[in-house]
């Protein structure tokens, strides 16, 4: 469980995905759902398949660095298109009932995600990475190695560890969100996205040489 929430706090595509969603207050438990579901389906592929076949091969890691490098710069890009020209302010509700409430002017808040959108998204940023390959089910496939017949409790502790994670990270996401929705706010996030999704894309393109 340590092993897992030390790979996986550092903030990554995938962890900024769910601090966006909780921001916007979007399908964030469908997110975080997704997200954890698609972790412990990587750490049980790692735990009784990956390690023992000693990793990823080279074509399939290649592979996936194309694809994680071409998701990426697209993703960057229309995070920095939000950064340039933000989306005009909504009205929300400031109230619980939407029928009696009078709208205020809130901070940007880009067009509604379907549900499917939602689970794809997610998908994509779990999967479509080659680092959470690497780190979740190749790292900690081969740890679990030294456990031996241990090796299921093992993985069902890295699991764990990545549900609390994801529970608490969309929990403190919608918190912030309900206190800090500004347009400057969301320009700020943009950037910081658009700049860490290129990067991690240039790394990526990087380790191949």
């Amino acid at each position: 469980m340590v092993l897992s929430l030390s790979l996986i706090m550092a903030i990554g595509p995938q962890n900024a995905h769910v601090l966006r969603m909780g921001l916007q207050r979007q399908h964030l438990a469908l997110t975080v759902a997704v997200c954890a579901l698609a972790d412990v389906v990587l750490i049980g592929l790692g735990v009784r398949g990956l390690a023992q076949l000693g990793g990823l091969s080279d074509k399939l890691h290649g592979a996936l660095v194309g694809a994680g490098v071409l998701f990426l710069a697209v993703y960057g890009g229309q995070a920095f298109q939000r950064f340039r020209r933000p989306a005009p302010r909504v009205p929300v509700l400031s109230s619980a009932d939407p029928a009696s409430a009078a709208p205020q002017v809130a901070g940007a808040v880009p067009a509604p995600l379907t549900r499917r959108q939602a689970v794809l998204s997610a998908l994509a940023f779990s999967w479509l990475n080659p680092h959470a390959w690497l780190d979740t089910a190749v790292l900690i496939g081969s740890a679990s190695l030294a456990y031996g017949q241990g090796s299921t409790v093992f993985g069902l502790g890295a699991a764990a560890g990545s549900l609390v994670w994801f529970v608490l990270l969309g929990g403190a996401a919608f918190w912030l969100g309900r206190r800090l929705n500004s347009l400057q706010l969301w320009r700020a996030l943009d950037g910081l996205v658009a700049l860490m999704m290129w990067g991690t894309a240039a790394a990526l393109v990087a380790s191949l040489f």
